[in-house]
């Protein structure tokens, strides 16, 4: 299944943890989507993914082998509907590939804390996501988190 990255996944370093079967096939962007945050998690609200006819979320496909889709699912919490998964066109420089996402089952709304902020950031940035993308992660709204 080919899976694209857009949360914490970005960082290659945790999705080799997460799926070491399953190579990075490169990167693109979800046209018409947004990264938001809703439910009420843990550490605040969730990142999770809402259409946004002005907006577009950076992500990295990964071509994810059948033992690792059942891990990816776990960790995404897939299993206890958490998440679930949509079929979404993500746009790559050899063209339109259809690919895997994990959406929150929840309402959106509520803040992130820094933590989950800094995360989301950190792994943009390892996965060669641009500095106005990733500078755009930083600057969002959120809570002091624990």
């Amino acid at each position: 299944m080919l899976y694209a990255a857009y949360g914490s996944n970005l960082d290659p370093r945790q999705m080799g943890e997460r799926c070491p079967h399953s190579p990075l096939r490169g990167t693109g962007w979800l046209p018409g989507w947004r990264i938001t945050f809703g439910g009420d998690g843990w550490d605040g609200a969730l990142p999770t993914l809402v259409e946004d006819g002005g907006s577009q979320v950076f992500v990295a496909l990964y071509d994810v082998t059948a033992s690792d889709e059942t891990s990816l699912d776990e960790w995404e919490s897939a299993g206890s509907g958490l998440y679930r998964k949509v079929r979404l066109r993500i746009a790559t420089l050899e063209g339109e590939e259809s690919a895997w996402v994990y959406v929150l089952n929840d309402f959106e709304g509520g803040l992130p804390s820094a933590r989950c902020i800094g995360l989301l950031a950190a792994a943009a940035e390892a996965a060669g996501a641009p500095d106005d993308y990733v500078g755009d992660l930083r600057a969002r709204p959120c809570t002091s988190g624990w």
